[in-house]
């Protein structure tokens, strides 16, 4: 349950930071709100996350994890293409993930 809270916190941090094009600088009453609510939510998740693994892990996961599905998110929604640079980068973030999943005994398994 705890991957559950967690991957449903990393979807509702990617929507709300997928809306801030869309609040044209808090601008829009509507996205803005939205992008609230998401990140309230995520962040509610990421606290039932943290019964069960260390804060330093969840935020690893979590901003990680967010970073790549919002430049997907960009690259479909604002047609924001990552250039190859960008692409080895989110790689590497995604192989950190991995490795920490991996090989580190702080994560329960």
């Amino acid at each position: 349950m705890t991957y559950f809270y967690l991957a449903l916190a990393i979807a509702a941090e990617v929507a709300g930071t997928s809306l801030l094009k869309a609040t044209e600088e808090f601008t829009k009453l509507v996205p803005t709100a939205f992008l609230a609510i998401f990140y309230c939510i995520s962040f509610w998740l990421m606290t039932l996350a943290l019964r069960d693994l260390p804060l330093g892990v969840v935020y690893a996961v979590w901003s990680g994890l967010g970073i790549v599905l919002v430049a997907v998110v960009g690259a479909f929604v604002y047609k924001e293409i990552p250039d190859l640079a960008s692409l080895i980068g989110m790689a590497l973030i995604i192989s950190g993930v991995v490795v920490m999943h991996l090989f580190s005994t702080s994560i329960k398994h």
